[in-house]
């Protein structure tokens, strides 16, 4: 039986604190020392020697930005590099920082066998009790979603308000939502916009260090940037200096993961090319959202997943394993999001879906909602909607094919028209004759309205 009471269903966290979402959050102060660092200065000499290795020649400005360190730390571990004769000044101009490093013939044997044990070159790591303290910090300080968030997010989508109700609570309480209904009924795309609801940025670290290993935790595919509503108090920020550079900041992150899941993926997998280990998925979503698309298509069963991730949001942390065996614990703080277009009664028992937080119906929109949706995506293409055209849509295609008004397919629709228009080399005209060439393109027509027509048409 699934064990998914307290998190994925639990009640709401006990403090959240409201605070301002554009306000940054504090980044630890920057390290003057390599004790300060809380690293090994053996970890640092082996880091610092490959990047001289790697690189050449290096300057001492050049290495304090690809270390993400001081000039302080970096002068520390050089100091005791050139007492070893692994290192040597190669150039020196007037100032004391206007320096250039190379390794000694030693050095370079060294870092060889530091390469060929780990590859990594990149910014130095942060400790794991580090890691957990901020992730402690920025949790407390996570906003609530109000009512005025969801309805920027959700304006022009043409949700029925039950269904943004139910959104909403679940957002605030940050419970598990489980979306299900048939497939073109908006569900991922849904699933995806409530990413616009969990506002502010986030500090993350680039690497952490675990037993000697490092983990790559920052991933820019997932961890995207400051949007230009922080980009003035970020750039300033950053000409402030005085913090931890080894921290980056950025928006919340949504990890989406699909059909292509296996269990394998959630636990950490080591990089043979970087040498080091990448996080699974549920880590980098920390702060943020994680959705799992497509439920019950995975590579591994639903019940089998949902055990899986419900033991660590249970916990509040994730138990993880380097190759070896040395068990560790990450702190887990994410928003679990499920899609599926299967029955939630085929997927899981009773009991488990009582324990699941939110379990919320996309199904048809209503037609109003169906025809602001299709006016949008007109105005978004420079189309001219004709009311008519849109009726016989309605009334002549939906209604007599007895298609259901799904939220994917006003996009497709008119997606189809300019694709037609664009490859005639002619403007694109909402008419009789290009709906009914478009819908022919969708579906087979006078088939029954099947799942596998529906679901061609949104690919």
């Amino acid at each position: 039986m699934l064990e998914l009471e307290s998190t994925l269903s639990g009640a709401a966290p006990d403090a959240i604190v409201t605070r301002d979402p554009d306000a940054l959050p504090p980044l630890p102060p920057q390290p003057k020392s390599v004790r300060d660092t809380g690293l090994e200065l053996q970890l640092l000499v082996e880091l610092l020697a490959k990047t001289i290795f790697v690189g050449g020649k290096s300057h001492l400005a050049l290495l304090t930005s690809k270390l993400r360190l001081s000039i302080n730390v970096l002068r520390e571990v050089l100091d005791f590099m050139l007492a070893e004769q692994l290192a040597e000044v190669a150039w020196r101009g007037d100032s004391d920082i206007d320096v250039q490093y190379q390794l000694t013939t030693a050095g370079k044997q060294r870092a060889a066998t530091y390469l060929e044990r780990c590859p990594y070159v990149g910014p130095a790591p942060v400790t794991l009790e580090a890691y957990r303290v901020m992730v402690a910090r920025q949790a407390e300080q996570a906003p609530r979603v109000t009512p005025d968030d969801l309805a920027a997010v959700f304006a022009n989508d043409g949700l029925a308000p039950a269904l943004r109700e139910r959104l909403g609570a679940a957002m605030y309480a940050r419970r598990s939502i489980l979306l299900y209904g048939p497939p073109g009924s908006g569900k991922t795309a849904l699933a995806r916009k409530l990413g616009e609801l969990v506002e502010g940025l986030i500090a993350l670290p680039y690497a952490i260090v675990v037993e000697q290993e490092i983990v790559a935790l920052y991933d820019a595919a997932q961890h995207l940037p400051p949007g230009p509503r922080h980009a003035q108090q970020v750039r300033l920020a950053s000409e402030r200096r005085g913090s931890d550079t080894r921290w980056t900041l950025c928006r919340r992150p949504l990890v989406a993961l699909g059909a292509e899941l296996g269990i394998d993926m959630l636990e950490l997998q080591r990089d043979g090319y970087s040498g080091c280990y990448r996080a699974p998925p549920q880590w980098k979503a920390n702060h943020g959202i994680l959705l799992i698309d497509d439920l019950g298509r995975q590579r591994v069963a639903a019940a089998d997943l949902l055990r899986r991730l419900s033991q660590a949001l249970d916990q509040g942390q994730d138990q993880l394993s380097l190759q070896g065996g040395h068990p560790f614990a990450v702190p887990l703080d994410v928003a679990l999001v499920l899609a599926t277009s299967l029955a939630p009664e085929a997927l899981l028992d009773a009991a488990a879906l009582r324990r699941l937080g939110y379990k919320i119906e996309v199904g048809a929109l209503a037609e109003a909602s169906y025809r602001k949706l299709f006016r949008r995506h007109c105005r978004l293409a420079g189309l001219a909607c004709d009311e008519a055209a849109l009726g016989y849509l309605i009334d002549e295609l939906h209604g007599g094919s007895g298609r259901a008004l799904l939220a994917s397919l006003p996009g497709e629709i008119v997606g189809r028209i300019a694709d037609f228009a664009g490859f005639a080399g002619l403007a694109p005209q909402l008419s009789v004759a290009a709906l009914d060439q478009a819908w022919s393109s969708m579906f087979a027509v006078g088939a029954a309205p099947a799942e596998a027509d529906l679901q061609e048409s949104i690919q």
